[in-house]
């Protein structure tokens, strides 16, 4: 356990090992990170934690997760992460999905709801919007990626700093893997929206107003589809917005799971 009151833990699966990072007591949550990699235990999750046992995977080709290379789907990454759920006896959980994370856990939803209690996506990418785009990263910098899922630039500076070249590598290695499972089309599947009419599972949608990679449409979108789904917009907040606002988001989170 560290000093931080998260611990590291793996989880062995047929389809490689999986890197996590847990912590807190209750009902179990699980966190899936943005495209550019699972940035720890943060105050989001420390958050989280005083309320439930919080599970921060490293999603599959992620970090310290192994890389499964036959993957080329967002699909093939929800079943993975329904696997380690299974494997983790997580059930009436409450998953939470982080911009692509939030693209990976709407996908997971719609093929195996029987372990989730509550669903949270979060800047979710996943559904086209039908006026503008989401932001392609793979036509910018790495930091410049970054920087732009934070509401401005002293929101990035405050946060983040000068990423070091750990961090730099993290992101590179990242971006790697969201180019093998998003490409043509980008950070979208038609084939979700259709689905979603059917989903019986309790959704909280949270956005960021300023989200200047994935728009706010989106999120309304997956609000009119999903038959019990809700929307706070955050105001101000960008769409790295559990790392802006950590206290807000996850009060929101707390109160939708009771």
């Amino acid at each position: 356990m560290s000093e931080d009151g998260y611990r590291e833990e793996y989880v062995e699966l047929a389809t490689g090992k999986i890197h996590l990072l847990r912590g807190g007591a209750g009902r179990a949550l699980v966190v899936l990170h943005h495209s550019w990699g699972n940035p720890g235990w943060t105050p989001f999750c420390e958050q989280l934690a005083a309320q439930f046992d919080v599970i921060v995977p490293d999603m599959p080709g992620f970090s310290g997760s192994e890389r499964p290379a036959w993957a080329r789907d967002p699909r093939d990454l929800a079943i993975i992460v329904s696997n380690m759920m299974r494997k983790l006896d997580v059930e009436d959980g409450v998953l939470v999905g982080l911009g692509f994370g939030g693209y990976v856990a709407a996908e997971l939803a719609t093929m195996n709801p029987s372990r989730i209690g509550r669903l949270v996506l979060i800047g979710a990418a996943g559904l086209k919007p039908e006026e503008g785009e989401i932001l392609d990263q793979m036509m910018v910098s790495h930091a410049d990626y970054v920087r732009k899922s934070f509401r401005d630039d002293a929101m990035f500076n405050d946060i983040i700093g000068e990423p070091e070249k750990e961090l730099r590598e993290l992101w590179d290695f990242s971006r790697e893997m969201t180019a093998r499972v998003t490409w043509k089309p980008y950070m979208f599947n038609r084939r979700i929206a259709p689905l979603l009419g059917d989903l019986g599972v309790s959704t909280l949608i949270i956005w960021g107003e300023r989200d200047g990679v994935v728009p706010l449409e989106c999120g309304r979108r997956y609000e009119s589809l999903i038959p019990d789904a809700r929307l706070e917009t955050v105001a101000g907040g960008g769409h790295a917005v559990e790392m802006e606002e950590p206290d807000r988001v996850a009060d929101l989170i707390k109160a939708h799971a009771d």
